[in-house]
């Protein structure tokens, strides 16, 4: 009877909360229970997601349903990597389903470590976001051909496409381009500064697309474009805790920001910016500071062209690596006015 229950408020609640757009409400409403009747470990994936939910909704048994939750992931991945390396055209379906689950569970899972994401903290346990959604993005790949002509190709969209050409918020446009100079003075040689680029341009695409984004396309899809798209060597210069990697992805979190209505990415955006601001010198905070106000005072950036002004570019030094004096930090009122709410 509980995972009669939990699979009820599947199909009655969360598969509601998964996707902005109605065809794919349809798909986690109706196919993908459909096909977990015949994969096990999706139906256990679908229950887990259901009590993660429960639980969420109902703060008073969130311990109770935390365990449920627990035990079904740890079912479904157990059946999950036994028949991994089978991955064909009769379960790529129930592959695609329970990847799209095992990133929602992920994201879900507490953010109580110091971690931005790629590495442990001193020792605690990481909150592996980035490899994550990177990880079940080549899962996919490797079975695309048979993905798009499924059942559940509606939950999917194609990202090699060419990026529609628009102007984005003034605001937005001087603080890209800011992060642009700084990415030509980055120290580290050429190689450090052409995936310093890559992971801006990346960045870039990812803004016009959410800002110009059509009703066909999900803004999860597109918010999460970003971390599948930026460079193997970027990423390592993450891991080092490099300032000008950490600057671009605080950048990043303004658009993760705009997914903080999902109740599994609540408070992420904040969780990854105050983490950056443990790993940073304070000359370097001041670099970060626009994003931490866009998402202090719960602003959507791509939906509001009057945000704070970007960081100005007489502020940054001929040497970057010295960043600015913080005796020159602007107090941001309507952050304050935020923060006094």
């Amino acid at each position: 009877m509980a995972e009669l229950e939990l699979l009820h408020h599947f199909t009655t609640e969360t598969c509601y909360t998964l996707s902005d757009r109605s065809e794919s409400h349809e798909l986690w409403r109706v196919t993908v229970p459909q096909v977990a009747f015949q994969h096990d470990f999706l139906m256990r994936g679908i229950l887990a997601i259901s009590a993660l939910h429960l639980g969420c909704l109902r703060p008073d048994r969130q311990t109770d349903w935390g365990h449920v939750a627990a035990k079904q992931q740890d079912a479904a991945l157990s059946s999950f990597r036994k028949i991994m390396t089978n991955m064909d055209e009769s379960n790529c379906d129930a592959f695609l389903a329970l990847s799209s689950l095992i990133v929602v569970y992920g994201f879900e899972s507490p953010k109580a470590s110091h971690s931005l994401g790629m590495f442990d903290y001193k020792g605690q346990d990481s909150d592996e976001w980035l490899p994550l959604i990177r990880g079940v993005n080549s899962i996919i790949m490797s079975v695309w051909p048979w993905i798009k002509n499924g059942r559940l190709s509606g939950l999917l969209h194609d990202h090699i496409q060419e990026p529609p050409q628009t102007e984005l918020p003034s605001v937005l446009s001087e603080q890209l381009t800011h992060l642009a100079d700084m990415c030509d003075r980055a120290s580290g040689g050429p190689e450090a500064v052409n995936a310093y680029k890559a992971a801006l341009e990346t960045l870039r695409v990812s803004f016009v697309r959410m800002n110009n984004r059509p009703p066909y396309e999900c803004e999860v899809s597109i918010a999460f474009l970003w971390p599948v798209m930026i460079p193997q060597e970027y990423i390592m210069m993450l891991n080092e805790k490099r300032p000008e990697a950490l600057v671009i992805l605080a950048h990043y979190c303004v658009i993760l920001h705009h997914l903080d209505d999902y109740w599994w990415m609540r408070g992420w955006a904040m969780h990854i910016i105050d983490n950056i601001h443990r790993e940073l010198d304070e000359n370097w905070l001041y670099f970060v500071q626009w994003p931490t106000n866009v998402i202090s005072v719960d602003q959507k950036v791509l939906t509001d062209g009057t945000l704070q002004n970007p960081i100005s570019g007489n502020r940054v030094s001929n040497n970057f690596n010295t960043a600015i004096d913080s005796s020159l930090n602007i107090p941001n009122e309507e952050a304050k006015a935020g923060n006094d709410r």
